[in-house]
């Protein structure tokens, strides 16, 4: 059995930062592995240090600079990666569908029994690239799952999914599939030292899009970002600083400006 995981490098902002256009600028940003993913990350090793899965592939779509986030995925006990990148994909905001036409090629050539996603991006909140994906190659699909289990000979993964309200599903889900998992479906290990060692010999695929059988105008973007702008505050928070002594008498003298007493 193969297992594709799709990873993406996310970007954070600091506390502080600048915006320039309609972009943050780069350098008040942090890049990292996304959080969801991590966990996908994690049940796919488990399934191959279980003999479930033959083979544990990730697949990301960035720049040259993901490639220490994909390193990761693969300290962490992934067989091999596959980066794709191209001048068409620079563009400062990509949409779901345009990810999705990607995600499907690589697909189509990894040929994958079982495809793992996290259920949402850290940074843009999008949640829709795994079910989209599933809907796109045909494979059967499961979102929100916080429990999982194979059964590789009836070909069928047991699942728990996490719905509104505190409801939680138990269902089947013929495989090949696709399942878009949740945060506590486990625990994601740190990468120990001899996996970041053995990660730097580990095979990176890195592909454009005529590798893929795509063209520029198969992954153009239906949106355009016109703007960005830091929210405006309807009111300050004031930080009160000092010893506990100082604090208390300040935050007394808060209160009775605002009309709090006993």
């Amino acid at each position: 059995m193969k297992v594709l995981v799709t990873v993406k490098e996310v970007a954070e902002p600091g506390e502080d930062f600048a915006i320039e256009g309609t972009q943050i600028a780069p350098s008040d940003l942090e890049y990292g592995l996304n959080e969801w993913d991590d966990y996908a990350i994690e049940a796919a090793v488990q399934l191959a240090e279980a003999g479930i899965a033959d083979e544990v592939v990730t697949v990301t779509v960035g720049p040259a600079r993901t490639e220490e986030t994909i390193r990761t995925a693969l300290a962490k006990g992934a067989d091999r990666a596959v980066r794709v990148w191209d001048d068409a994909l620079a563009a400062e905001f990509t949409d779901v569908a345009s990810r999705v036409d990607v995600l499907e090629a690589v697909v189509e050539s990894t040929d994958p029994d079982l495809v793992l996603s996290g259920v949402q991006a850290a940074d843009t909140a999008f949640g829709a690239t795994g079910v989209a994906l599933a809907e796109r190659v045909g494979f059967e699909h499961a979102a929100v799952v916080n429990d999982l289990e194979l059964d590789p000979d009836a070909e069928v993964a047991h699942v728990r999914r996490e719905l509104e309200g505190g409801v939680e599903e138990l269902t089947d889900v013929d495989l090949p599939a696709v399942l878009t998992v949740q945060t506590g479906l486990n625990e994601p290990r740190y990468a120990s030292l001899r996996g970041i060692r053995q990660a730097q010999q580990k095979e990176i695929d890195v592909r454009d899009l005529a590798d893929l059988g795509l063209a520029p105008a198969d992954v153009e973007s239906a949106l355009t970002l016109t703007s960005m702008a830091v929210p405006e505050s309807e009111s300050d928070a004031e930080m009160i600083e000092g010893d506990a002594g100082a604090a208390a008498e300040r935050l007394a003298e808060i209160l009775r400006e605002k009309g709090v007493g006993a």
